[in-house]
């Protein structure tokens, strides 16, 4: 039996971000705002969308709430480490990411729980923001793809335009005006099923991450009007930083 969501067992935290945020999401920004149709009635599932800015946490929450799915974010651990807003995120559920220390795990494993206990779990899965030239998605990291297949529940792609218009991609800056749209579509979940006998190994994990991100980018082109590059960019083999800063010139 698949667990209830759990929109109505909300933290006080979760819900003061919610006052907080989605008042200022609202008046900000215009909508334009498609798929909510993919997103499973109940139970637990992985949301993977692409990631071209810092602004991007706040458009997919604001969809996903109104949609009826409260998300839980795997975020960076910096992040929580702010001194009133960091709290607050833990206080809401959110999981923090300790990047290469002995608590790596940890966010796997409470991504794990928060699925099989009935949460919406976004997971960007290329890690950081998109490195792409174009801000097309990059090649994928395989831990949504490893949550998904553990949990043998739905991966749902999600792809989203516009919040590069509002904090530009590695940029700090707020542009609110004139108002920008969001652009956001969810497409049916990634069909992971005949993988679920296989080894978690690294051939199983690669073939439903790219899979994945073949989704996110066909909705991206949606979205765009556009056809993406041939070769996915894979940030290793430009000699470019996986995570941490990195400034890309104006957009």
């Amino acid at each position: 039996m698949n667990p209830a969501r759990p929109k109505g067992r909300l933290t006080t935290a979760y819900r003061v971000a919610v006052l907080l945020v989605r008042p200022f999401m609202v008046v900000a920004t215009k909508r334009d705002w498609r798929g909510w149709e993919h997103l499973p009635p109940e139970g637990g599932f992985v949301l993977t969308p692409n990631h071209i800015s810092y602004f991007d946490p706040f458009v997919v929450a604001h969809y996903l709430f109104d949609s009826g799915c409260p998300p839980f974010f795997l975020g960076k651990e910096e992040v929580f480490r702010t001194p009133v807003f960091g709290r607050l995120l833990k206080a809401a559920g959110q999981i923090p990411v300790y990047r290469r220390t002995g608590r790596a795990a940890d966010a796997y494993q409470a991504a794990v729980a928060g699925v099989e206990q009935g949460k919406c779990v976004v997971m960007f899965p290329e890690g950081t923001l998109t490195r792409d030239p174009a801000l097309w998605p990059m090649v994928g990291k395989t831990g949504a793809a490893k949550v998904a297949l553990q949990t043998r529940r739905p991966v749902v792609p999600l792809a989203q335009w516009g919040s590069q218009e509002v904090v530009p991609t590695y940029g700090r800056s707020l542009r609110l005006l004139p108002r920008k749209t969001m652009h956001v579509v969810a497409g049916p979940p990634v069909d992971l099923s005949d993988l679920y006998d296989r080894p978690l190994d690294g051939a199983t994990l690669r073939e439903a991450t790219d899979r994945v991100m073949t989704a996110i980018t066909v909705l991206l082109e949606e979205l765009r009007g556009e056809s993406a590059p041939a070769v996915r960019h894979d940030p290793r083999l430009h000699g470019q930083p996986e995570t941490g800063n990195f400034r890309k010139g104006r957009r």
